[in-house]
């Protein structure tokens, strides 16, 4: 099947879902260079939208997506993908979500999950809520 990489700039967004529990880990996105890496290595890598490049999740961290299936909708131009994730977690502020926040109707946040790694053990200093308000862009 050929997935539709005309829509987003070449990209298709790539929601990544732990295989066993079902929880949504993260949301990436994907170019058809990281999508035939993916297939190539059975390991989730993703297209940076701020470092334009390829990256391979757990490249720095060692916390590794190591696929059990890709899902893709009816148009062709999404994936889920279910993984099996390889350390305490995917997110790079240390939560093994990167949706470890819950917005109420009014716009507030509720953090509703435990910190499972310490960022900067992993990422160095500069990185963590410590650093600055995440982009979102990127989970290392």
């Amino acid at each position: 099947m050929d997935l539709d990489f005309t829509k987003l700039g070449g990209l298709l967004p790539a929601v990544i879902q732990d295989a066993a529990s079902g929880e949504v880990l993260m949301l990436g996105f994907m170019n058809a260079d990281a999508y035939a890496a993916t297939q190539a290595s059975g390991e989730v890598t993703f297209f940076s939208r701020s470092r334009n490049k390829l990256w391979r999740k757990g490249e720095q961290s060692g916390h590794v997506l190591k696929v059990r299936e890709i899902l893709v909708d009816c148009d062709v131009d999404s994936l889920v993908i279910r993984v099996d994730a390889l350390g305490p977690g995917v997110c790079h502020e240390g939560y093994k979500s990167c949706f470890f926040r819950q917005l109420s109707p009014t716009g507030d946040t509720k953090l509703i999950a435990e910190r499972k790694f310490d960022p900067k053990a992993v990422y160095g200093p500069s990185s963590g809520p410590s650093a600055g308000p995440s982009t979102g862009k990127d989970a290392r």
